[in-house]
């Protein structure tokens, strides 16, 4: 058994909320100029080298990538045989994105009441999402959520016979509906399977994955193609000003479902696809 003091999550979320709001993933930023590369548009390659410069200027530390710096979705994966002490974990959580936000300057945008709409004044508390894995270690993965790209997801309770063309109508659907709201080029995680809850939650995980990484099964890799070929045929482009660039990449995670459904939820984020993870 070894232990953990819940201090050490605190101290290293405080951090990566500040970090993650400042600085993409090597993955994210390779796709981006990737779809520069064969962007044909003139006002699409113009702003997608807006956002590349957006990219610099975050990474100098100063100003965060977006002024919507989201809100706080942890992902804590705690081993077995880890012992946690010293308090609890959500408070320390809670504590490190206050500290974090604080810290960083970055803005509260978290209301204590989805109908009342008083601002917390610290982005607390954090969306906390636990699973315990074997081993002594914590994995935490700290994904600040915008929520002009929350806003634009959905989840559909198909019956099974949609079958796969359904799934991906829907999910093409989703992106053509949204058009610019969620600030494209987005990035696209799709859920397919589980449970109502369960299906949304995996859309979220999604959005974590690399994006230069293909999908483990080649049906779910050649789906994700095409989806994505599929959405960037919608000429929305960057920012809505048209163009081949509407999405980066599409993510998909499944699991095992009921006989009688096939839920499927797509959460849509713009192209600051912020998500920072550390091991203790």
């Amino acid at each position: 058994m070894r232990e953990i003091d819940v201090k050490i999550i605190e101290e290293k979320i405080a951090g990566m909320c500040i970090e993650a709001n400042h600085f993409l993933d090597d993955d994210l930023k390779d796709c981006m100029a990737s779809h520069l590369a064969a962007e044909t548009s003139p006002i699409a390659r113009e702003m997608l080298e807006s956002i590349q410069k957006n990219i610099e200027i975050a990474e100098e530390g100063v100003f965060p990538l977006c002024q919507d710096t989201g809100m706080a979705c942890v992902f804590l994966e705690v081993g077995q045989d880890v012992h946690l002490i010293g308090g609890s974990i959500e408070d320390a959580v809670n504590e490190g994105v206050r500290r974090g936000y604080g810290d960083g300057y970055l803005r509260k945008s978290i209301v204590r009441d989805p109908l009342d709409r008083v601002n917390t004044g610290d982005n607390t508390p954090a969306y906390i999402h636990y699973e315990i894995v074997p081993g002594d270690k914590v994995k935490i993965t700290v994904a600040p959520k915008g929520f002009g790209s929350e806003n634009m997801s959905r989840i559909k309770m198909f019956p099974p016979a949609a079958g796969a063309e359904g799934v991906k109508d829907f999910v093409v659907e989703t992106a053509s509906i949204a058009g610019a709201n969620p600030c494209p080029p987005i990035v696209v995680g799709v859920g397919i399977g589980g449970t109502f809850d369960k299906a949304a939650l995996m859309a979220k995980k999604a959005l974590l994955k690399p994006l230069n990484k293909p999908n483990e099964s080649e049906f779910y890799s050649e789906m994700e193609s095409e989806i994505l070929e599929r959405i960037n045929k919608l000429g929305i482009g960057p920012q809505g000003f048209g163009g081949r660039t509407t999405a980066l990449a599409v993510n998909i995670i499944t699991a095992p479902t009921h006989i009688a459904g096939l839920p499927v939820a797509v959460n849509v984020n713009c192209h600051v696809s912020r998500h920072k993870t550390a091991v203790i």
